[in-house]
């Protein structure tokens, strides 16, 4: 094949990938399409390396074959960690993708300096920064996800101004370099001190934050593989890095927007530290608790059933007998549905995914905005290991630290139940007064053993 006619191919193929990327998108947004969403992705991908393998610039193709190998083997071992580690997961490849962009960035700055036009200089600069600080950042995300490192935020005095000067210093450097490229020896600090800077970035967010800073994370991934395209003079990398970065930021505001949060808020607001009265809070007040057997009773009884759940139920991998209590109930006539807030979890869609996997379905998840107006007639609302998104103190407490953040309306109901190991309050650190009303029974226990308790009084022994 003459090279015109390989260019042509090229071109074609990544055409194709192109739109398989933006179908993907499109697919992914619905519960329904999902499967084909991520299908189509793949094949996009798979084009996308195909049609890069063709360019007549690739002299030898071993040292690429060893690293497709080596990478498809690390890619399958990531793929097969269980769906309860997938938000830890997830924030490795972000952080495996943009140390892909920090190691081009610099490869391309040292081949072109010291001729390198102001444009391109000032693109590659924002490629390596934002790949710089997403790579830490997605480290120690993945690491607090991991519990390998603390979760609470870690703050000291003068937090904001240090990380903020950081950044400001990287930006500094970048500018002067876009304006003197031959100055070779400032290049490193654009690498150095945004590697800071990532770590700095997320020692002060709390793990009820995990969701949006993965979110935000996906966009700063997505936003230096765009810049990437322009220094490789790649459209294929340009359409996909802008797609990955928009969708990750238009995630990130529904994210802030479901906590009635900003974005500020959220990076430098230390959210999840322990409040220092709700210890003696819960301590002085005294709680209904209930047995298997009673919440079993309760819940045969009723004629509609609201199932929210939480972080809990991913920790204690509880879907598969979530699951089998919603045909258990299913079976009894019940009505039973499930309450998803968008900040459940420990990254976006992480109860969807979940329940997924336990073939829960499409139709019986709903949102927080279909599912409150629903509550008030609701028999009950059975909580699994959910705290913040359900916490009414965030409509009534104006000093709470959730105040105005939207919740599940679960209080509404007529009877709650809790799945809870104990009371210790949640990621957000406060104590949630739901767990005193009359009408709230606290099933203390695990996830998983306690919803396979009811489900057996339920079926009288035959749950398995």
């Amino acid at each position: 094949m003459t090279p015109f006619a390989t260019q042509h191919v090229i071109e074609i193929t990544y055409l194709v990938a192109t739109a398989l990327f933006i179908l993907a998108l499109k697919w992914l947004s619905a519960p329904s399409t999902a499967r084909r969403g991520v299908l189509a992705g793949e094949v996009g991908m798979v084009l996308a390396i195909a049609g890069t393998l063709l360019h007549h610039g690739i002299v030898e193709y071993k040292w690429i074959a060893i690293a497709l190998v080596l990478g498809s083997i690390i890619g399958v071992r990531l793929g097969m960690v269980p769906m309860t580690a997938v938000p830890q997961r997830t924030a490795l490849s972000h952080a495996f993708g943009a140390f892909c962009v920090t190691l081009v960035g610099t490869a391309e700055f040292y081949l072109r300096a010291p001729q390198v036009p102001h444009f391109m200089m000032a693109v590659l600069s924002l490629e390596v920064i934002l790949g710089g600080l997403t790579f830490t950042g997605s480290l120690m995300a993945a690491g607090k996800l991991q519990e390998v490192l603390p979760q609470r935020p870690i703050t000291y005095r003068g937090q904001n101004f240090v990380n903020l000067s950081l950044l400001a210093i990287s930006l500094m450097v970048a500018a002067r370099l876009v304006l003197h490229p031959e100055q070779k020896m400032l290049f490193p600090l654009i690498i150095v001190i945004p590697l800071v800077f990532g770590v700095m970035m997320i020692v002060p967010i709390g793990g009820a934050d995990m969701p949006t800073v993965i979110s935000l994370l996906n966009a700063y991934a997505g936003l230096s593989a765009a810049a990437m395209g322009f220094v490789l003079d790649s459209k294929l990398l340009i359409i996909a890095g802008a797609l990955d970065g928009s969708s990750g930021f238009i995630l990130s505001v529904i994210m802030s927007k479901a906590m009635n949060r900003s974005f500020t808020n959220v990076i430098f607001g230390a959210f999840g530290q322990v409040q220092t009265t709700a210890g003696a809070a819960h301590e002085a007040r005294p709680v209904h608790s209930a047995t298997a057997e009673e919440a079993a009773q309760i819940l045969a009884a009723a004629n509609s059933v609201v199932i929210v759940p939480g972080y809990g139920m991913a920790v204690a991998q509880a879907q598969h007998k979530v699951r089998e209590l919603f045909d258990a109930l299913t079976k009894r006539g019940v009505d039973v549905k499930f309450g998803i807030h968008p900040v459940a979890g420990r990254m976006p869609g992480h109860m969807n995914v979940l329940l997924a996997e336990a073939d829960i379905p499409y139709d019986r998840l709903l949102d927080m905005d279909a599912i409150n107006p629903d509550l008030p007639q609701t028999d009950v609302a059975l909580i699994i290991g959910a705290n913040d998104v359900t916490n009414p103190a965030a409509r009534t407490d104006q000093s709470s630290p959730i105040f105005g953040m939207p919740i599940l309306d679960v209080d509404k109901a007529r009877t709650v139940m809790v799945i809870k190991r104990s009371m210790n309050p949640g990621f957000a650190g406060i104590d949630n007064p739901l767990y005193y009303l009359d009408k709230t029974l606290m099933l203390f226990g695990d996830a998983k053993g306690f919803v396979g308790d009811i489900v057996r009084e339920l079926t009288g022994g035959s749950g398995h």
